[in-house]
């Protein structure tokens, strides 16, 4: 290299030697093209989800005939399984085809054997999927559908929670103090939601509202943080075949929740199909759409997204639910949701991870100086043994053959 240029040992020919600034404005234009790729990702997982959600309150709250279910909600739930179980199954047919040549086949008794053992796991968000199902239904007939949804973001705070817990998940004090909003917002819509004067199991309904209430924060997160922890923890697994798994467990916990509605109410009731309408089948195809959909979630993205992202679908419920059903948007509704997008904008905000971008950077740091430290000690030390070697005088018996002569 001679005047910034570059001669090739093979045709002498020469070219200009790139700059490190040339260098790194092409990584950075990659890097870019790679985050604008995710975020796109990220915006049409988003945007799928926020309309799945947003219409499941609905399509349940159009299912209800003068205020209760003539159908049995667990069999919504077996049916919305087996629906996702087929597409699994479908999927994995398409994606063993176009598996290369050596490659493992997906469909092999083995590979079925093998995943099986090592997706154990999935059985359990399963049955808490089971039970979450079930308190969609049983939350319906306390509150409106916007309430639902708003109830339903409180999962974000627990998920974090757990997240810390479970997968040792840092967050900054700016997002704490983001799912702190999310609180707020939520309680501000929640002044005043309950009806009055009913009564549900024998107990005011504030006092049995909250206790559902409870179990439907509660169940749900702990099912999304086991369920993400069991797809990550198995990332090499194929993300059709670990939902065959999960959702093969889901329809037989929701199938012995049939035989169990059997013992107690009798045959008639075994009939899954009975009571059932067009809403019902909406409502089956959008919960397997949205089951298969909160799957990539888990896997590719972060759990805290996909309950923001339903956080997203609250203001898509609550506009709906006023043009379909006629409920008012109170101020506290529209001041509720206001906090909580920003709460939101808070959270995923770049502000909210410099610190720990500082902290990563200032480890790089040290990294490179304890490096250049070792190369530093490593070169005196060579420099001292040649010294030393350079000034050793030999004396009179080591000149002396080792061996006797």
């Amino acid at each position: 290299m001679k005047n910034g240029m570059i001669e090739c040992s093979v045709c002498h020919s020469k070219l200009v030697s790139p700059s490190t600034k040339s260098v790194s404005r092409a990584y950075d234009s990659h890097r870019t093209k790679v985050s604008s790729k995710q975020r796109a990702l990220n915006f049409l997982l988003v945007g799928g989800d926020c309309v799945l959600v947003g219409l499941q309150p609905i399509l349940v709250f159009m299912s209800k005939v003068d205020g209760k279910f003539k159908f049995s909600p667990i069999s919504v739930n077996f049916l919305t399984e087996a629906v996702k179980v087929i597409f699994a199954i479908v999927m994995l047919l398409i994606q063993s085809r176009r598996q290369k040549v050596g490659e493992k086949p997906l469909l092999s008794i083995s590979t079925l054997v093998q995943a099986a053992r090592s997706n154990v796991l999935l059985a359990v968000p399963a049955f808490l999927y089971a039970i979450n199902n079930y308190l969609k239904f049983i939350m319906q007939l306390y509150f409106n559908p916007a309430t639902v949804k708003m109830l339903s973001n409180l999962k974000v705070l627990v998920i974090a929670v757990l997240l810390k817990i479970v997968m040792k998940r840092r967050f900054s004090i700016i997002q704490w103090e983001a799912l702190a909003l999310l609180l707020i917002g939520i309680s501000i819509n929640q002044l005043r939601s309950l009806p009055e004067g009913t009564t549900a199991l024998g107990l005011p309904v504030t006092t049995g509202a909250y206790m559902y209430t409870l179990i439907f924060v509660t169940v749900p997160s702990m099912a999304s943080v086991f369920n993400e922890y069991a797809m990550k923890s198995q990332y090499d697994t194929s993300i059709y075949l670990q939902n065959l798994f999960l959702y093969g467990y889901g329809a037989i916990f929701n199938f012995l929740g049939i035989l169990v509605t059997v013992i107690f109410k009798g045959p008639s009731s075994f009939d899954i199909l009975e009571g059932h309408s067009k809403a019902t089948m909406l409502l089956i195809c959008n919960n397997a759409a949205q089951g298969i959909l909160s799957s990539f979630f888990f896997k590719y993205a972060d759990t805290i997204l996909k309950k923001y992202s339903s956080t997203v679908a609250t203001i898509f419920t609550g506009i709906a639910s006023a043009l379909l059903f006629g409920h008012t948007l109170t101020i506290n509704f529209m001041l509720g949701i206001s906090v909580v997008f920003i709460s939101m904008h808070q959270f995923f905000s770049p502000l909210s991870k410099v610190k720990e971008d500082q902290q990563n950077g200032m480890l790089e740091r040290v990294d490179v100086q304890d490096n250049n430290r070792s190369r530093e000690l490593s070169f005196i030390n060579m420099t001292a043994g040649a010294n030393e070697e350079t000034s050793h005088r030999v004396g009179p018996d080591e000149r002396q053959p080792l061996l006797p002569v």
